[in-house]
């Protein structure tokens, strides 16, 4: 396993985890295990390591930095003078064996399987898979390092986390574990206060819980929001679920068996379908 989220380290079967301690050699390492199907171009390695501007002898630097991770990632199972970096045709190129795994990788893999779970009403397998990727992500994406590629690394990694919330969120709902519904929605919210499907979450949590009034308000809560920072007002998914809640005669409590489920109810099936990654469309009558 090889973690990319707070400190940067390979756990082996059987051994203490190995940690990169120097900060060039961490994000050096990072975009290479990303990009490891294809290679990393030098220079744009060297803009990654060094992205306020190359120094005069970023050549002969670059070296010394990936010497450092080529010494993190060669085992004394490696054969005498074999590497899985190497450099080739201007690009470096690290080869690592089938069976390592990547936490980051891990967790998006899980998000999509979740989602498809989630469309598929499977929702206890739902629930695991999203919930066991917020907890993956928990952390910052090489926290000492700044710099275009990063940046751009935690934004799609903070993509990842809100799906995954929004999705343990969902299935905990439907599964009526009410605490953890709230909990997931809550902080999806606080994570990405314009996000209306975050608020659709914790609409879907608090009227699940029988709670239409808290509903009610989290939807107002939203409205204002983007009127006052944005200058919009809430997607149709949104509406349809607000109106969904003032048709409504009673709390909703948990059946015995599924029916036809309210507006309110939503899935992220975005990261699985193609979808807007802003809005989340309805799930069908189950």
């Amino acid at each position: 396993m090889i973690r990319l989220i707070n400190l940067v380290t390979i756990e082996t079967n059987g051994g203490p985890p190995r940690r990169l301690s120097s900060a060039q050699a961490q994000v050096a390492f990072a975009r290479m295990l990303v990009e490891r199907n294809v290679g990393t171009e030098r220079h744009q390695l060297a803009e990654t390591v060094w992205p306020e501007g190359l120094p005069d002898t970023w050549a002969s630097a670059l070296r010394s930095v990936v010497s450092r991770v080529r010494t993190f990632v060669t085992t004394s199972h490696d054969q005498p003078g074999v590497t899985p970096l190497v450099a080739q045709g201007g690009r470096y190129i690290l080869r690592l064996p089938q069976d390592v795994v990547v936490d980051v990788e891990c967790a998006e893999a899980a998000v999509t399987e979740a989602a498809d779970a989630f469309a598929n009403g499977s929702f206890v397998v739902a629930q695991q898979l999203a919930a066991g990727a917020v907890t993956s992500l928990r952390g910052s994406f090489l926290p000492s390092r700044e710099g275009e590629w990063v940046n751009t690394m935690r934004e799609q990694l903070e993509e990842v986390r809100l799906k995954a919330l929004e999705i343990a969120s969902l299935s905990s709902s439907s599964l009526g574990i009410e605490h953890h519904a709230l909990r997931y929605a809550e902080e999806a919210v606080r994570r990405a206060p314009f996000r209306e499907s975050a608020y659709r979450c914790r609409m879907t949590a608090h009227t699940r819980a029988g709670n239409r009034a808290e509903a009610i308000r989290s939807y107002q809560q939203l409205r204002e929001v983007l009127a006052e920072e944005l200058g919009i007002s809430p997607a149709p998914e949104t509406e349809a679920a607000y109106l969904g809640l003032l048709r409504a005669q009673e709390p909703w409590r948990a059946p015995g068996r599924f029916t036809a489920l309210e507006p309110v109810l939503t899935a992220v099936t975005e990261g699985a379908h193609g979808a807007s990654a802003h809005r989340v469309p309805s799930i069908p009558d189950a």
